[in-house]
């Protein structure tokens, strides 16, 4: 098979990939991550068996909820895009949660001060007042987040050198909750060797993680996707590094 031909399959392939959910075992034999040592979904377990009432924020397609062997007595998802809450909602159903459609950075709908716990892995916008809002006094919030820069490599691999990040910093999120009116008792950093084995992963991972390279297409990035190939077919693969941090905050008693 040509060079070429084997490049464009791979294309293909890679944009023909549902990325609906918050799954990425597709990616499992084309890129690998290293995972955070904290143990974000553990910690959610531990959490959340302890809790009577509880919320995710941006649940994606529920995957890391329906890891809770123990939910609490009242459970509540949010999920901003239509297509995961179908998923959500079957993939909860066991846990007897309630999934529920929010616009992206829009309000909570739950009532004030009546919640003992609010987790969110991944969140796009942290809506610091709004979860300081509806946690009880006592209550925490626990948050993996991305933060500025991750995967910075590729990002420039299509778009050239790329400013310093400016957002989705830990010391922006610990003024933001400060600002709220939430104490920070936990915040730990990571940064977390990713590796891509072909160009398909590539395109997979990028149309799945939007604000990778904003508005990204196959077409509109063609040549860059193309010396991309090139490099990982010369070295075996292209490394870039993940970069998490984990925040807990409580609402003061």
């Amino acid at each position: 098979m040509s060079g070429n031909r084997a490049f464009e399959e791979l294309l293909a392939e890679g944009a023909a990939v549902p990325v609906r959910g918050w799954d990425f075992s597709w990616l499992h034999a084309r890129a690998s991550e290293e995972r955070p040592p904290w143990g974000y979904a553990r910690l959610v377990a531990d959490r959340m068996a302890r809790a009577d009432t509880a919320l995710d924020v941006d649940t994606g397609g529920g995957e890391v909820l329906a890891e809770v062997p123990n939910p609490p007595r009242v459970l509540l998802a949010t999920e901003a895009w239509p297509p995961n809450v179908r998923v959500a909602r079957r993939t909860l159903r066991p846990l007897g949660a309630t999934v529920l459609w929010v616009a992206e950075g829009g309000d909570l709908p739950v009532r004030d001060a009546t919640l003992d716990l609010v987790v969110s892995r991944h969140p796009v916008n942290t809506r610091w007042d709004e979860v300081a809002r509806v946690l009880r006094p006592g209550g925490t919030f626990l948050s993996q987040q991305i933060r500025g820069g991750t995967v910075r490599e590729l990002s420039e691999a299509l778009l050239g050198p790329l400013p310093p990040p400016a957002r989705q910093l830990p010391e922006q999120a610990v003024a933001a909750a400060a600002a709220a009116g939430l104490t920070v008792v936990d915040l730990r950093e990571a940064t977390l060797r990713t590796e891509f084995h072909d160009i398909a992963g590539v395109v997979y991972f990028l149309r799945k993680v939007v604000w990778t390279v904003p508005g990204f297409t196959v077409e509109r990035y063609r040549p860059q996707l193309a010396r991309l190939h090139a490099r990982i077919e010369a070295q075996g693969g292209f490394v870039a590094h993940a970069r998490r941090f984990l925040i807990e905050a409580v609402r003061p008693a």
